[in-house]
């Protein structure tokens, strides 16, 4: 696997430079652009390859009007040093790793939040996502952060990671991880509290037969926010029927399935709660495929408030994750462990009802 790093040429000049992770295939008949060298700078500037060394590695013994000319001329040809050269002499590359199972709504938010408040850090941040199948997605950032620790980034922000990280060689903070508090900092929303949230908002409307559709049963935040389903329904003396829950799996795929059985029942539920937004649309989607009018013949509420949610037809009624909070505080708490402090935190950040145009009133029988 080769990584794909951006050249500072093409970096945004509003924040942070921000570096994607890729697999890269290169045609035998294309040639790539060729990169400026050490040389070429040291050439350009009329000084010597260790004069243009001292600059880009910030040592001293250089006057301020060469540093000023080689640092010109590094800005006019693009020149970037080899990060696995520079780590192998300095020790730190000034990376910080965003690593995620897939570019997908939830993590990409998490990743524009984390890149704002990575602003004037002094850090730049990798994006990593490494290749998963099915069978291979448990474990995931242990794979990725062995090609990644030490040579490129200096610290990592999981998302959603799948295991405990007790062992890593660099500092890590975990967001929303699957299996719970436990191992490095974590950070993550109420799911209980947020589930809760949004089944009270059904049965204010009048709603009793309430449908779930499940995330992946394999991570926490998904029971979790099962368990607040539950936990909702016992506590209006709702009877909790099995036979309304559906596993989703946080996908489109699934979900289909699981929509389709669910509405197409003689005895359909008037409402559906689905463990993410993602699932939630596409229950928007199956119900006008089948003429179900939503919110008039059925409610629908998700979980996260992806920016996909505000853009449905018709706008979802969701359950807000502070998802720039989270990728703020995730960064601060990273920084916190580079900087020498090895105190574990591990936060809860409340969750906020987001109510549309997807809910209203329960219809008459």
């Amino acid at each position: 696997m080769s990584i794909s790093l951006s050249n500072s040429q093409n970096r945004p000049k509003f924040g942070p430079s921000v570096m994607y992770g890729s697999i890269v295939s290169t045609s035998m008949d294309v040639v790539p652009p060729q990169r400026a060298t050490i040389n070429d700078v040291a050439r350009a500037a009329g000084v010597s390859v260790a004069t243009v060394s001292k600059v880009i590695n910030g040592r001293y013994g250089v006057a301020p009007a060469t540093f000023t000319r080689v640092m010109g001329v590094v800005s006019e040809l693009g020149y970037e040093s080899s990060l696995v050269a520079s780590s192998l002499r300095r020790s730190r590359t000034n990376v910080i790793g965003i690593l995620v199972a897939e570019f997908e709504p939830f993590s990409t938010e998490l990743l524009k939040a984390i890149a704002a408040a990575a602003y004037g850090s002094g850090y730049e941040l990798l994006a990593y996502s490494g290749p998963i199948a099915d069978e291979s997605r448990v474990g995931w950032e242990l794979r990725s952060l062995s090609r990644l620790a030490g040579t490129l980034i200096d610290g990592a922000i999981i998302v959603t990671p799948t295991v405990l990280l007790n062992s890593s060689s660099i500092p890590v903070v975990a967001i929303d991880p699957h299996t719970g508090h436990g191992g490095p900092s974590t950070i993550g929303s109420d799911n209980v509290a947020g589930a809760k949230i949004a089944t009270e908002h059904l049965i204010s409307l009048g709603h009793r037969r309430i449908a779930h559709i499940r995330g992946r049963t394999d991570l926490e935040s998904a029971n979790l926010r099962e368990t607040g389903y539950r936990e909702s329904l016992a506590e209006h003396g709702i009877p909790f029927d099995p036979t309304l829950v559906r596993d989703g799996n946080y996908r489109a795929p699934q979900t289909d399935d699981a929509a389709r059985e669910l509405l197409s029942r003689a005895d359909r539920p008037t409402a559906i709660f689905a463990a993410n937004d993602l699932s939630a649309i596409r229950v928007l989607d199956i119900a006008a495929e089948l003429g179900i009018r939503v919110p008039e013949e059925l409610s629908v509420i998700g979980f996260d408030n992806i920016p996909e949610a505000a853009a449905s037809t018709p706008q979802l009624t969701t359950v807000a994750q502070p998802l720039k909070e989270m990728g703020a505080q995730a960064l601060e708490m990273l920084l916190e462990l580079l900087r020498g402090d090895d105190t574990v935190h591990h936060v809860h950040l409340p969750a906020e009802l987001i109510v549309r145009a997807s809910t209203g009133p329960a219809p008459r029988d």
